[in-house]
């Protein structure tokens, strides 16, 4: 979907001005959204991709007037309650007024460690021949999905060059909506500025993204 996260390319949102020494919270709860949204993706009932797309569905004047944390938090109560572990109504009283899901398994303590180091891996094997090769022209395909999508807005119909291949990954697409992981090959796609962003866009400029192989068609 063409949500209020997709601001590449977009005016009048001034510069990204990185923060001099940004410690890693600005805010003891800052920490705790984290591992709070952590905790409760290890109960096993929703791919990081559902998570982000949660994130990414929320209404544009609220994700944009929302501090990062603050989104993290909002989709994490999207999730809760799409899955039944509690409502709106017990978000807002505090109280438990209904009989929750059980998680199929829960992230204790002493599993942290592990868990963090293992990380989400998203390589599958190949399930159909590798399309494209470094060097091939490609163009990217222009689609404006209601669901949820990893190609942005300003990456769309717009002619790269396959840069590298990273092999077959979860697609997104599908693994957000409870469709299944579907993998396809992964490639690293770049383009020229002129492509991305027209005439008087800096011809020295190349930005990269990671594109899925449904995304890309021959040039």
């Amino acid at each position: 979907m063409n949500g209020a996260q997709d601001l590449g390319g977009q005016m009048g949102f001034g510069p990204v001005a990185p923060e001099k020494d940004e410690p890693l919270f600005h805010a003891p709860w800052e920490a705790r959204a984290l591992a709070v949204t952590l905790a409760a993706g290890g109960m096993g009932h929703w791919s990081i991709d559902e998570s982000r797309h949660a994130r990414e569905s929320l209404r544009p004047a609220d994700y944009l007037s929302s501090s990062y944390y603050e989104i993290w938090i909002k989709g994490l109560s999207t999730l809760l309650e799409r899955h039944g572990f509690l409502s709106a109504e017990e978000m807002v009283s505090g109280e438990v007024s209904q009989v929750p899901a059980q998680p199929k398994r829960v992230l204790k303590a002493e599993m942290v460690p592990g868990a963090l180091a293992k990380g989400g891996p998203t390589e599958r094997p190949a399930t159909s021949p590798q399309r494209f090769r470094p060097g091939d022209k490609v163009r990217t395909i222009n689609m404006n999905p209601t669901g949820h999508t990893r190609l942005p807005r300003y990456a769309r119909a717009k002619l790269g060059t396959i840069a590298l291949v990273h092999g077959a990954h979860v697609f997104p697409d599908t693994s957000a909506h409870g469709q299944g992981e579907q993998p396809q090959w992964l490639y690293t796609v770049a383009f020229t500025g002129p492509e991305l962003w027209g005439r008087g866009a800096d011809p020295t400029l190349s930005v990269s993204i990671d594109a899925w192989e449904s995304y890309l068609e021959p040039a």
